[in-house]
């Protein structure tokens, strides 16, 4: 009796939540995106721990390494940090490009043997004719920051020797470091890492990052506050991953969602992710830029003022070795604010930077382009990133 009346409960507030909660009007096949969306925040009011839960789905749809009449598709190690390879099997002369692609989940959840992303890999892999590399970093709140941050680092050191880029038959002129959401959070931070780190001797010829989110000074820019509930992705949920990610801390949380969780020293820090100043006119609107509040979260973490969490707020120096950079964003995204902002910065510094903006984007639709949730939308940034891969690199 007692679970037929929870399965009720659930039902209903699923359905309160399909109903009632708002959906921009210009975004494509909203009947799935209710769905999807009702879906993540049933479970997220239902159950003690959503981690779980999710864990569970994405295991659900984890892939094997299949190999295809195009594709070579292997797991192996790379410094002891799971690695998925995929190698085209076409013959070719020339040293092939190479894409390191790191995912999202907001460092707590994904992997690359999750459908959708075998499959972008493996399209990257066959459309672009490079090796690709797909990372598993541990994650958090087990392994919390900076363990998935150095993990990526061990791969990318490892896989940029001399000896295994001639091992997979890799141009060392011709790397691209990717990835999304969270993913290209680190991607950027990577990015940043060797391009001016004297100890990589191979540097990047390309960065790609997919609706990144670059910062946590400043959580309260406009695209947080218009898209505070989703879809998909709430403030509330995306601050909980986010907090996960160094801490259990509860405090830290309820600070962010008040914009009061920066540390004292961290004022340097809001010039550089100042949406008044970087961000383009038309998504100012009428929002009015307040500071971050410093100095009220007791015991204040002055990890937050660590570079490779923030990597918008990096400084000039920092940023203008950086490769030739894309940039896709999404609209209805709370992330939108972080890259719409790199684009400027990076072009103030030199940077050669593509930019593709998703008027009708929803953020994480790369994750929904297989059955039985399949979003067009998630084809097209596919079809752009790949698109772009193949024009410059």
């Amino acid at each position: 009796m007692g679970y037929k009346a929870l399965c009720l409960g659930l039902t209903c507030i699923l359905c309160a939540f399909y109903i009632f909660t708002p959906i921009p009007e210009n975004i494509e096949e909203p009947w799935k995106v209710r769905i999807m969306d009702a879906a993540i925040k049933t479970t997220s009011l239902a159950l003690k721990d959503l981690k779980i839960f999710l864990a569970i789905l994405v295991k659900l749809d984890y892939t094997q390494p299949i190999s295809d009449e195009n594709v070579t598709v292997m797991d192996t190690t790379f410094s002891d940090i799971p690695v998925r390879l995929y190698l085209p099997k076409r013959k070719r002369e020339s040293q092939r490009p190479a894409v390191i692609f790191i995912h999202g989940g907001g460092f707590v959840l994904g992997s690359y043997k999750h459908t959708p992303l075998d499959l972008l890999n493996r399209w990257t892999a066959n459309k672009v004719d490079a090796v690709v590399v797909g990372v598993d970093p541990r994650l958090a709140p087990e392994y919390p920051f900076p363990v998935p941050y150095e993990d990526v680092v061990s791969v990318v050191k490892y896989f940029l020797h001399d000896k295994i880029l001639a091992k997979y038959g890799v141009d060392p002129n011709r790397i691209c470091i990717s990835g999304d959401s969270s993913g290209g959070a680190l991607a950027a931070g990577l990015a940043q890492l060797i391009q001016n780190d004297p100890e990589f001797k191979n540097k990047l010829k390309a960065q790609a990052l997919i609706y990144p989110g670059l910062q946590l000074v400043d959580v309260s820019m406009p695209s947080h506050r218009e898209n505070e509930h989703g879809p998909l992705l709430s403030r509330k949920l995306a601050i909980k991953l986010a907090c996960l990610y160094f801490t259990r801390d509860k405090a830290l949380p309820q600070a962010m969602m008040k914009n009061q969780h920066m540390p004292y020293g961290s004022m340097h820090l809001f010039k550089l992710v100042n949406w008044s100043t970087f961000l383009p006119e038309k998504y100012k609107k009428n929002h009015v830029y307040t500071e971050p509040i410093i100095g009220k979260l007791n015991p204040s973490y002055s990890i937050l003022l660590d570079s490779r969490l923030s990597p918008l707020a990096a400084n000039d120096s920092q940023l203008r070795n950086l490769p030739l950079t894309y940039i896709l964003t999404c609209k209805h995204d709370i992330l939108r604010d972080d890259g719409l902002m790199y684009v400027l910065r990076l072009q103030n510094v030199g940077v050669k930077v593509s930019h593709d903006h998703m008027e009708d984007g929803i953020h994480g639709a790369l994750s929904f382009m297989a059955a039985p949730v399949y979003l067009k939308l998630g084809i097209r940034i596919k079809d752009k990133y790949i698109n772009w891969l193949e024009e410059n690199l």
